[in-house]
């Protein structure tokens, strides 16, 4: 019998609540509003149905949907929407969730004869891509910073995503010998006058992609709550309009970069050298609607893989933002 595109949903959201969201049955059940017989059948039809593997076909015909209208609002190459079944969820899941697909986008594009080279920025999404990677084994792979990091070692720093997937690729990591803020414009000059810093750039500037991630300019952002930012340093991004930071840089919500010199003070690859290369960035939770849509705006951008509830929300508040123009 064939199954109608609806059956095929339903079984998908099972299946993502239950291996990617790590719901019990019984939760799966009361977020989709079904029995638990029910939810049992849909996960023994999904893995008969080779829709469950080491990874998850994750296409519904919603976020499909979302997908090419983010794709034609901001003339994006590609999108993929990590679906959020029964609606909103914490910003665990949805990092999760956008960390799963975008695993399987890096497998995508890693899966080459010849060498690659690929750009990687910071946080708690790409490491979460991080952790959701299995089976991409390409000792032509390369992985290099496109920033510095932090003084202290974390899941999440730009140095310790490109060595975890260099180990798990059995790939090379390259990273910038060089913290992700310095105190000063002459610091910076300084460093990026350095050899090895230097020839790290390069690599950078010749990478094939770029994986980037971005923050939201709020009190409970990880570049807030990492020390690497003072509060002098957070009042004056405030002060001067900033809502997204990202690659070392801080945005405005029209995508502009903000004047500040904590733009001058990262060591980093310019947004001249992103305009050159296959961008692709991700983003997870919905308190980073505003931040999406700025670093969007900033041009550079090819590609975007996002959760469902922050894909909605970003599509209104532009859908909003333009109804307000026409007045």
């Amino acid at each position: 019998m064939t199954q109608s595109r609806h059956d095929i949903d339903d079984m998908l959201q099972a299946a993502w609540l239950y291996h990617v969201g790590q719901m019990s049955q019984e939760e799966v059940s009361r977020r989709l509003g079904i029995s638990r017989f029910k939810v049992l059948r849909l996960l023994a039809d999904a893995r008969d149905q080779g829709l469950v593997r080491v990874s998850l076909e994750h296409e519904t015909l919603v976020t499909l949907r979302l997908a090419q209208r983010l794709t034609d609002v901001f003339g994006l190459t590609e999108v993929q929407v990590a679906p959020i079944p029964g609606g909103a969820a914490d910003d665990v899941f949805a990092r999760r969730a956008v960390g799963i697909v975008a695993a399987g986008f890096l497998t995508r594009i890693g899966r080459t004869e010849g060498p690659l080279t690929i750009g990687l920025g910071w946080g708690r999404t790409l490491a979460a891509m991080a952790a959701g990677l299995t089976g991409l084994r390409n000792p032509h792979l390369q992985f290099v910073s496109l920033m510095g990091s932090m003084s202290r070692t974390a899941q999440t720093s730009p140095f310790d995503v490109c060595v975890r997937l260099a180990a798990l690729t059995h790939g090379t990591a390259v990273f910038l010998p060089a913290p992700f803020l310095t105190d000063s414009e002459a610091d910076c000059r300084v460093i990026l006058g350095q050899r090895l810093v230097r020839e790290t750039l390069e690599v950078a500037r010749s990478a094939h992609h770029a994986i980037i991630g971005l923050g939201a300019c709020a009190p409970d952002a990880l570049l807030y709550t990492s020390g690497i930012l003072t509060e002098a340093d957070a009042c004056a991004l405030r002060e001067a309009g900033a809502v997204a930071d990202s690659t070392g840089k801080f945005f405005r919500a029209d995508g502009s970069l903000v004047d500040t010199d904590l733009n001058r003070r990262a060591p980093s690859i310019g947004i001249d050298d992103l305009h050159r290369q296959d961008v692709t960035l991700l983003s997870a939770g919905v308190a980073k609607t505003e931040a999406t849509i700025a670093v969007l705006r900033a041009g550079f951008v090819n590609r975007l893989i996002v959760d469902e509830t922050l894909a909605v929300a970003v599509l209104a508040a532009t859908d909003a933002a333009r109804q307000l123009e026409s007045v």
